[in-house]
């Protein structure tokens, strides 16, 4: 079975992919800056098509946005996880939604584990010679992981 971790954003998503509970690829698809929100939009939804067309996960698992302070940022990010969710569904792949918590509670064991450990857990777990760069697909690679536990 191949899982499809998702860490949803606007400059970037992580995107992970394990498979017989081995690491098959991880990255990120990135959107520039200066571009106007629709066109940033369209531009995930093109290379999470290809992403897909290329990989054929099974199931995904996509994590849930967790924002305190910047609520304009946030609502631009669940622009573009809602365009993840949609293709997903259009393709019928099956969904899992994840709190943050959950996902370091499931790598850690810890629900408030800061970044650079679950950075590291993702290293050791997947004995790796170092972290999966950028942060994005470091998150997506645990969140993968949390997946692989779900099914």
């Amino acid at each position: 079975m191949k899982i499809l971790g998702i860490d949803p954003g606007l400059a970037t998503i992580g995107f992970a992919f394990l498979e017989s509970n081995k690491l098959v690829d991880f990255g990120v698809i990135s959107t520039e800056s200066g571009s106007e929100l629709p066109n940033r939009l369209f531009q995930i939804s093109q290379d999470f098509r290809e992403l897909l067309a290329s990989q054929r996960p099974d199931i995904a698992a996509v994590e849930q946005l967790f924002f305190v302070q910047n609520v304009t940022n946030g609502i631009a990010v669940a622009h573009a996880r809602g365009v993840v969710l949609q293709i997903l569904a259009e393709e019928g792949i099956p969904i899992f939604e994840v709190s943050p918590k959950d996902v370091k509670i499931a790598v850690c064991g810890y629900g408030n584990a800061p970044k650079d450990q679950v950075q590291r857990a993702v290293q050791q777990i997947f004995q790796l010679k170092s972290i999966p760069r950028p942060d994005d697909a470091a998150d997506a690679v645990a969140v993968a992981y949390w997946a692989s536990g779900k099914r």
